[in-house]
């Protein structure tokens, strides 16, 4: 009979070896080994995060990265029970392993008080959205930086980012999500937990296929706009992003600045999610086409009313995808 364990131990060597590489983010099995045990040991983690296994006996059926999230909804909070890095094996896919492994999940945690599930899709598609699960709608925009016909940086000050710039990322989110209806409560153990798992990722990856940049721009000695972008094969991703300027006049600065460093000859494609009414001065903006949804979400709380969310009402980052 499949049972539900956390993995933990042999029970997650076992799980990582069972992993294919299109599961492992990039990374070898023995780099993800090292990306798992090290993300493990954060503070908002070793609170909040564990990967589970859906075993029978000492088979690996499927595995997913569960989490426990704070949001709120039209003002009120929500508590999330997120599942991510969900995979299962395309051997038993006749016996639905990520179904199951999904519904166990979710009903754990109804049980534990969550009012909400959020599921995020495997890229591979072994998850279809199950009965009950809506798309959680994103937009995602492809960017283009406006640059000086001087050809230079603008005079902005930036700086890499450090772990004294959370509380101040902290409060741009909190300013940035009244704005929408649906949001993350994301405080500095968090916002930490996200750029840890960034640099871990570039950092393990193969020598020159990811990098990472987290980047402020400051006023005296506080951040006061930051980016954090991916860089793969010539695309950079926005991860997250903010400013004191709600239309985000710093962030396109930041973005001038970084995009006046590379040669001439080579501008990046940029893309990312961004907020709504976040449109900088020194940013293009073109829609993104459609591509298949990657959250869906389920009420598990009767008390919680329907989503019925649009694009424009929910502020969610890339980074937010652990």
């Amino acid at each position: 009979m499949p049972r539900l364990v956390v993995a933990d131990g042999a029970v997650r060597a076992r799980v990582l070896d069972a992993l294919p590489p299109s599961a492992r983010e990039g990374l070898s099995a023995a780099a993800f080994a090292t990306f798992e045990q090290a993300v493990q040991k954060t503070t908002w983690a070793r609170a909040h995060r564990q990967r589970i296994a859906l075993m029978d006996g000492d088979v690996v059926l499927a595995t997913a990265v569960r989490g426990q999230l704070e949001a709120r909804l039209d003002d009120r909070p929500v508590r999330i029970r997120a599942i991510g890095s969900l995979w299962a094996d395309p051997a038993r896919a006749a016996e639905s392993p990520a179904a199951a492994l999904v519904a166990a999940l979710v009903d754990a945690g109804r049980d534990d008080g969550a009012d909400l599930a959020l599921v995020l899709a495997p890229s591979d598609g072994a998850w279809p959205a199950a009965e009950g699960f809506e798309p959680v709608p994103t937009t995602e925009v492809e960017v283009r930086v406006i640059e000086s016909t001087r050809h230079g940086a603008p005079m902005t000050l930036v700086r890499g980012g450090e772990d004294r710039d959370l509380a101040a990322i902290v409060a741009m989110g909190d300013a940035r999500a009244r704005l929408s209806r649906f949001h993350l409560v994301r405080d500095a153990d968090f916002v930490k937990f996200a750029l840890t798992r960034r640099r871990l990722l570039a950092g393990l990856a193969p020598a020159g296929q990811r990098a990472l940049r987290f980047l402020i721009a400051e006023e005296g000695i506080t951040a006061a706009a930051y980016v954090v972008l991916t860089e793969t094969a010539g695309v950079w991703t926005i991860e997250e992003c903010g400013d004191r300027d709600v239309a985000g006049a710093r962030v396109g600065a930041l973005l001038q600045a970084t995009v006046a460093r590379e040669p001439v000859e080579t501008r990046p494609t940029i893309r990312g999610w961004l907020p709504p009414a976040f449109a900088p001065p020194q940013l293009a903006l073109a829609r993104s086409p459609a591509s298949p949804p990657l959250l869906f979400a389920r009420s598990l709380s009767a008390g919680l009313p329907p989503l019925d969310l649009t694009a424009d009402q929910i502020l969610y980052w890339r980074n937010d995808l652990f």
